[in-house]
């Protein structure tokens, strides 16, 4: 089969990120397809770092293995008092609002977070550095400033990746030369903007795990907080893709007139997977849920959903685009 080469733009979305895990598990059995870029935030860093690291060690089968390997960390991090799953999720949401009346610099002292040593365990940063097998683009929210900031593979640490996942209401801020850095889905959840510009690969998958539209209206104050916080998260991706969608609109019938990037716009195929009905199901607090049980079921309806993804769109990859950008968007 012929070979076709892609760029993925990851969201983040915590314990989640697992349906991404899945997805990504299902795309790695295709030999005929291979990628250039890596865009993700949050837990979308998490699985593209991993994705990056296992293809370096040894290519689609060692990028199964580090991802698995890293969840299964995630997963081993749980203490799992074998609490039925509503009551666990009563107190994980009463721990997440006790959070919101305090600040981890008086309660985390320490500033420990599990996650550095999975990293740091996982990943030889160093040799990625010098030998990652795709492009990496980090985002992570300057505190400063609020701005989007991108890390790339030949400048990536712990601390980036951490910097990258760093939830202000629970881990002091990432400081990485001199910069403070928050969780990066505040500024780009993913960013799609260096996968064109950065990327030689046309068609761009987006793997997205907030659901583009829901249909009920939030009354509790649990609900609508929740709801304002997810619409936080993925404001700047919708952004971005609406402006793409208001220049594609705009370039219609000047095929003529175009400039670089008019052109780089025109060209791109970009495609969509995501699973309303299995992630718009689920509420705020399961991001929090690291049981290995919980992680299985989200990784299997990820690579449920990337197989029917693909059993409809496989033969577009590389020649037309499956998401329409002005309809969708």
């Amino acid at each position: 089969m012929r070979k076709v080469t892609i760029s993925l733009a990851l969201q983040g979305g915590g314990a989640h990120g697992a349906f991404t895990w899945g997805v990504l598990n299902r795309l790695l059995e295709e030999k005929w397809l291979t990628f250039e870029g890596l865009s993700g935030a949050s837990a979308g860093a998490m699985n593209a770092v991993m994705l990056a690291e296992g293809w370096r060690k040894g290519k689609q089968q060692g990028a199964k293995q580090q991802l698995a390997d890293f969840w299964y960390a995630v997963a081993s991090q749980n203490i799992d008092f074998a609490l039925p799953e509503e009551i666990t999720q009563s107190v994980t949401q009463w721990w997440l609002n006790a959070f919101q009346m305090l600040s981890p610099y008086n309660i985390n002292l320490l500033d420990v977070n599990p996650l550095r040593d999975i990293v740091e365990a996982n990943v030889d940063f160093k040799k990625l550095q010098r030998d990652s097998p795709f492009s990496l683009y980090i985002s992570a929210t300057e505190v400063s400033t609020g701005k989007l900031a991108l890390f790339n593979a030949d400048e990536l640490t712990s601390s980036h990746l951490l910097a990258s996942a760093c939830l202000p209401s629970i881990h002091k801020a990432v400081e990485v030369s001199g910069k403070h850095y928050w969780d990066g889905g505040f500024a780009g959840n993913p960013a799609i903007y260096p996968l064109i510009h950065q990327c030689k690969a046309k068609d761009i998958l987006i793997v997205l795990l907030q659901p583009l539209i829901r249909d009920e209206l939030p009354t509790s104050a649990q609900d609508i907080s929740d709801r304002v916080t997810e619409i936080g998260f993925h404001s700047n991706f919708m952004r971005e893709m609406n402006t793409l969608a208001r220049i594609r609109t705009m370039l219609k019938g000047k095929k003529w007139l175009l400039g670089k990037l008019e052109k780089q716009i025109n060209a791109l195929r970009l495609h969509l997977i995501t699973n309303t009905e299995v992630l718009g199901e689920l509420d705020a607090a399961t991001k929090y849920n690291n049981r290995k049980g919980f992680l299985d079921c989200l990784r299997e309806a990820g690579e449920q959903t990337a197989d029917h993804w693909l059993d409809a769109h496989a033969d577009a990859l590389g020649k037309r685009e499956t998401c329409d950008l002005t309809a969708t968007f």
